[in-house]
């Protein structure tokens, strides 16, 4: 059986072989503990379903991806570790690297488009929100996500309405998915140890009887929390050109004078039928 990469000494002898070092502009940070590797592959996985991941680094999360899933497909952008990789992993069978920026790949052309997919992934700190917005946009079957994020991202989902957290992804993800904590990860089980903790948190897809546009709710969500400091009514009056922004609130039963992070999901909602199905 291979070594397991989730620890510092096969990590540090991987580096040393490949003669690698994290690269800062793609947000490399190597998982060094096998425990919480582990608790994060099991948690997400199953025998009957594909798994993404994107940004696989040296592999640490993907060899216990493959002892759980289907078939594991790992996006990687870094040419080099795109090599290590397919060196590492040459005699396993479910799972398959795949070069390239996931964030211009076009999901309908993947082999798994089709199919039910689970994401689970150590996210890159600087790719996070287009990510994971990337998936809630798109139209894979997803199954579930599970993620880890820099901590103050994961309190940025599980915000709730009038917190300094809540923002145009609190809500965006909530129209989708019921999230929850999986667990608080320290900076600790990282090499080299980013200035921050992380966490993982978990999306399972929610129903909803929402019959409208997703899209265009969504741009309208992000265009209400453009500026923060500014009301609803300024922001939108920004995005909504030509639009008496006022009377539209003054319908959808809102408060021009308050801010995007006091209203919750059902009032977006209202305003986007009071804007497109009047």
């Amino acid at each position: 059986m291979q070594d397991i990469i989730a620890t510092p000494k096969v990590t540090k002898a991987i580096l040393e072989k490949y003669d690698l070092k994290a690269v800062k502009r793609f947000g490399q940070n190597f998982l060094i503990d096998a425990n919480i590797v582990g608790k994060i592959a099991m948690n997400a996985c199953d025998k009957e379903t594909d798994v993404i991941e994107i940004g696989p680094g040296i592999g640490a999360l993907t060899q216990f991806l493959s002892r759980y899933a289907k078939t594991v497909y790992a996006h990687e952008i870094d040419k080099k570790l795109i090599e290590v990789l397919g060196d590492i992993f040459k005699d396993e069978q479910n799972i398959e690297i795949i070069p390239g920026d996931f964030l211009k790949t076009d999901l309908n052309k993947m082999p798994y488009h089709d199919r039910e997919v689970i994401i689970c992934s150590n996210l890159p700190y600087y790719i996070t929100t287009p990510v994971l917005f990337k998936l809630f946009e798109s139209d894979l079957k997803i199954k579930k996500i599970v993620v880890m994020v820099q901590k103050e991202v994961a309190d940025r989902f599980l915000a709730k309405p009038k917190s300094a957290d809540y923002s145009a992804l609190s809500v965006i993800s909530s129209f989708r998915y019921d999230i929850r904590l999986v667990m608080n990860v320290p900076k600790t089980v990282f090499d080299p140890r980013p200035n921050v903790d992380s966490a993982v948190i978990s999306f399972v897809p929610r129903e909803n009887d929402f019959a409208g546009d997703e899209q265009v709710l969504f741009d309208l969500i992000k265009a209400s929390f453009r500026q923060r400091r500014k009301t609803i009514k300024n922001n939108l009056e920004t995005y909504l050109r030509d639009i008496d922004v006022k009377e539209v609130l003054n319908r959808a039963s809102i408060d021009a004078n308050l801010r995007a992070q006091e209203l919750i999901l059902a009032d977006f909602i209202r305003l986007y039928e009071v804007l497109y199905e009047d």
